[in-house]
C-alpha cells in the first residue's frame, strides 16, 4: 500500500488542515516510509506470542478495592431542608395540568 500526493491532499482536506503545496510530495514520502515500516513489522511472526497491555516487569499501582464511606465535611442533613430516609426532599418545580398531586 502507498500513498500519492492526492491522497495526502485529500486527507488534508477532510482534517481541514492548511497543507503547504510544496510539502505534499515530502509527506508522501515520509506516509510511504511509515507503511513500508509497518508492512516489515507485519511479517514478524508472532505465533505464540501472548498480548501484552504494557512492557514486562512493570506494575501498577492500584488501590485496594474496598469500599469506604465519604466523608463529608457536614452532616448530610445540610445539603438540604429535610430528608427521609436517606433521600432529600424538596419543593416540587413544576406540576403538570390535570393532576392532583
Amino acid at each position: 500500500m502507498s500513498v500519492d500526493e492526492r491522497d495526502v491532499r485529500h486527507v488534508a482536506a477532510l482534517a481541514r488542515l492548511g497543507l503547504d503545496p510544496s510539502r505534499t510530495a515530502a509527506l508522501a514520502q515520509e506516509l510511504n516510509g511509515i507503511l513500508a515500516h509497518m508492512e516489515v513489522l507485519r511479517a514478524v511472526d508472532t505465533t505464540g506470542i501472548a498480548p501484552m497491555a504494557g512492557p514486562p516487569g512493570a506494575s501498577r499501582l492500584l488501590r485496594s478495592d474496598e469500599p469506604s464511606a465519604d466523608p463529608l465535611r457536614c452532616p448530610l442533613d445540610a445539603f438540604a431542608p429535610s430528608s427521609r430516609d436517606g433521600f432529600f426532599l424538596v419543593p416540587r418545580l413544576a406540576a403538570h395540568e390535570g393532576t392532583d398531586a
